[in-house]
């Protein structure tokens, strides 16, 4: 195998749309010496940082070809290809590192699923539209995307500069939202001319619109994760107020109760946050673990808050009536990282990030009976589902794969009865 040359690796780079500050940085990561190395340094670093291939699980040649076809189109330089995938599959097998413990059981899920357009993008939170189409936004591609399920069809389009989105909404109108984490905005996007409306947050220290959700009343109610806020917007006079939540609390996930007050997860404490959606004054809700982090909550029909222990491995819900909080650990244990969470039913559902194969998590709560199901990327296991939905019917959930932009619908099946 020929070695590279320092002209090919940078004519890569900027087919590729890296920076020679990528590469600088890059280079302070640790990778296992040998040919490629510094062409796997330099490319990839222009979208992420490298230390997350050696947290992947590993893959096979073929996995890694397949892999990085969903990040970066390497077809104009066959040459580098070939030492790339050859130095991942050399240096990164398939490895037993962070495993899943997968709970069998009687239930079954009915998956389909539909590939994003632009690659690298890291699709995510799938949402339904009245109309039956499914939206999803692109955080590192700057894209918003639909998807027409009786088709198949997929339509993408740019948003603007730097908005880096990462929450997609739909009004009851079948409006299109977006929050712009990456220029403190709130979007509205128009699919007839791929245009969008934008609101600046009000204040300087307001960065980074995070998660939202409109209530019933069509009001908006969004998290600011980083700002340490949580805010509301007025769709029909574009007024946005805002509320601290104390330091390092880092507001992210957002629902809503029946009285249509908002409930917000935390993700830097252990607790979670009830709104006043008149005042905006803020409930804390202590949760009894030390070390608890919240990424995601979800509330079920009887108005409990079902939410992700994501710090500690496990799942819990609060009773709001009764200030009751009851915990669970996850199947995969304390490090498996429980992320997006979803309540279908009188069925939770949830995922463990934190270990390989990602893992859709079935939980009854009348039983106390986990099972669990491996969630595929294409031919791999190699995504995070980080937020969804539930469908309009009430019979499906909508998940996605980050790492490989799939947005996968999930259909629980009765189980026979033998």
């Amino acid at each position: 195998m020929s070695k590279f040359s320092a002209v090919s690796a940078m004519t890569l780079m900027l087919i590729l749309g890296g920076s020679a500050a990528a590469q600088t940085q890059a280079r302070q990561d640790d990778l296992p010496d040998g040919p490629g190395r510094e062409l796997v340094q330099g490319v990839c670093s222009a979208c992420h940082q490298v230390r997350e291939i050696e947290r992947s699980l590993g893959y096979t040649l073929a996995g890694w070809e397949e892999l990085t076809a969903t990040m970066i189109d390497l077809a104009p330089t066959p040459n580098e290809k070939t030492l790339i995938i050859d130095y991942l599959a050399q240096h990164f097998p398939p490895s037993n590192k962070r495993p899943a413990k997968i709970i069998p059981g009687p239930h079954q899920i009915e998956t389909k699923v539909w590939k994003a357009i632009k690659l690298g993008q890291r699709a995510r939170d799938p949402i339904e539209a009245p109309d039956g189409s499914i939206w999803y936004v692109g955080q590192w591609g700057n894209v918003i995307g639909r998807i027409d399920p009786n088709t198949d069809n997929v339509q993408e389009w740019d948003l603007p500069s730097k908005s880096l989105p990462h929450s997609v909404m739909v009004d009851k109108a079948g409006g299109i939202w977006f929050l712009g984490n990456g220029n403190g905005t709130i979007g509205k996007f128009d699919p007839a001319t791929g245009k969008s409306t934008v609101y600046k947050m009000p204040l300087p220290n307001a960065k980074d619109p995070h998660t939202g959700e409109f209530d019933h009343d069509g009001i908006f109610w969004f998290t600011l994760q980083l700002s340490d806020m949580i805010g509301r917007f007025n769709p029909s006079n574009g007024d946005i107020k805002l509320v601290s939540t104390k330091p390092g609390a880092k507001p992210y996930g957002v629902k809503f109760d029946k009285d249509g007050s908002p409930w917000v997860a935390c993700n830097g404490a252990p607790c979670l946050y009830r709104v006043d959606k008149q005042t905006m004054d803020l409930t804390e809700i202590q949760l009894p673990l030390p070390g608890t982090t919240v990424r995601r909550i979800d509330i079920a029909a009887d108005g409990r808050v079902w939410y992700v222990n994501s710090g500690k491995g496990r799942i819990g819900v609060h009773d709001p009536k009764t200030g009751r909080i009851t915990e669970w650990d996850s199947p995969s244990g304390p490090t498996s990282h429980p992320y997006g969470i979803n309540v279908l039913g009188d069925i939770v559902w949830y995922n463990e990030s934190g270990v390989r194969p990602d893992v859709l998590v079935r939980f009854d709560p009348a039983t106390e009976q986990f099972q669990s199901f491996p969630i595929l990327s294409g031919g791999i296991y190699a995504g995070i589902h980080r937020n969804g939905h539930v469908t309009r019917d009430g019979r499906s959930l909508l998940l996605h794969q980050s790492a490989t932009s799939y947005i996968i619908k999930v259909t629980p099946k009765v189980p026979l009865v033998r």
